[in-house]
């Protein structure tokens, strides 16, 4: 979710260029450009909680000034061995956790008594 300063900023200098897989839309500086050299600036608001992995990577480039044209506009076939894109999982509740993991809702396997804790002699 955007705070009042983004949404503010994108309404009254953003133009909307596009919206991917995971709902985050992507916006382009209305006019003439103001970034480095010109370039028109170019930035996304996050649907829900503001996560960077939550950018697939067709949509990184052209955010980066990689590609110029939009990702919609791209004939782009992905191959047969691709994934689909996934966002950075840590520090939610979807986390992947190990067994024997504090944080795991499993409990800990019990000690099997083969181990023999280090005396110094």
């Amino acid at each position: 979710m955007a705070t009042w300063g983004t949404r503010l900023f994108t309404w009254l200098n953003g133009e909307p260029v596009g919206e991917d897989s995971f709902g985050n839309r992507y916006y382009t500086e209305k006019g003439k450009g103001t970034g480095l050299g010109g370039a028109k600036r170019r930035w996304v608001v996050y649907k829900g909680r503001p996560e960077a992995s939550k950018v697939p990577a067709e949509w990184h480039s052209w955010l980066h000034h990689t590609v110029d044209a939009l990702p919609t506009e791209r004939a782009r076939q992905p191959k047969d061995w691709e994934k689909p894109h996934l966002p950075n999982l840590s520090g939610t509740d979807h986390a992947y956790r190990p067994p024997g993991s504090v944080l795991a809702e499993r409990s800990r396997p019990a000690a099997t008594g083969d181990y023999e804790a280090w005396r110094p002699e």
